[in-house]
């Protein structure tokens, strides 16, 4: 066995870079020695070191810990290091879990959407739901994702990922009643924990529902039908409509895969 590997022996022996190799030098890590050209000549003791470096490194360390630990390794430090290290993967697999769970939630909402019964007019009742709202009068689909990215950066901690959050937008009755369609006062999320921090409510009670697919030019209509339906049982109007976007541009680019809810607050 040779006592002394060029850089181009070690990089490949290691799958590492020359660049990296000498980062190594520059940080104190790698001590090389030079031969009488001035290439750098790696010793055992170098190579029992980017063993270290290695293993350290899949365990997310950065080169500074690294440094840190090679410059006083006992098995005392090398029990802290585990340790921490022990920590840190304990959060990340909380972090990956959650994660899990959330996908796993999309994939069951995804597949119950497709068995929602459309245009049919339906009175659920509702317990009282938390939002955090952006008002602007909207009448492109390009400002209401710039407001409802406004308030993911806004309200980023309180938000749900993977297309789990639930979105919604309160329309302009006025402007559907005349016929124009997807015109709105404001886009809001529903927060699905209490908290102290929101912008308004939407109250416990009866809600008118009927949902629609395809693109939002289609909401003038459900609207009608629903006020028709008011008319005819005689309801009152206790709040302004708003959707609830089931399937959106999260999920499809396809305008006729889009599921979306109106809602009517009604007595």
């Amino acid at each position: 066995m040779k006592n002394y590997y060029k850089i181009s022996e070690i990089s490949r022996l290691y799958g590492i870079g020359p660049d990296s190799l000498r980062y190594y030098e520059r940080l104190g890590i790698l001590s090389p020695k030079r031969d009488s050209n001035q290439y750098r000549l790696y010793s055992l003791k170098d190579i029992y070191k980017l063993n270290l470096i290695c293993d350290l490194r899949k365990l997310d360390f950065s080169m500074s810990q690294i440094k840190d630990y090679l410059d006083c390794q006992t098995v005392c430090n090398t029990l802290d290091i585990l340790r921490c290290e022990q920590e840190l993967l304990g959060k990340k697999l909380k972090e990956l879990t959650e994660k899990e769970h959330l996908i796993n939630e999309r994939i069951e909402a995804l597949h119950k959407a497709e068995y929602i019964t459309t245009d049919r007019i339906d009175i659920k009742t509702l317990p009282p739901r938390l939002c955090v709202q952006e008002k602007s009068y909207i009448t492109r689909d390009e400002e209401m994702d710039l407001l409802i990215q406004k308030l993911m950066t806004r309200h980023e901690k309180k938000i749900r990922n993977f297309g789990n959050q639930i979105i919604g937008a309160f329309l302009s009755r006025q402007d559907l009643m005349k016929g124009i369609p997807n015109v709105y006062q404001s886009v809001f999320f529903i927060l699905d924990t209490d908290t102290c921090e929101y912008d308004c409510e939407l109250p416990a009670g009866d809600y008118l529902s009927c949902y629609y697919r395809g693109d939002y030019n289609k909401n003038a209509d459900c609207l009608k039908k629903m006020m028709n339906y008011i008319k005819a049982h005689h309801l009152a109007i206790l709040g302004e409509p708003f959707e609830l976007y089931e399937i959106d541009n999260r999920d499809t680019m396809e305008p006729e895969e889009f599921l979306t809810e109106i809602q009517i607050h009604i007595r």
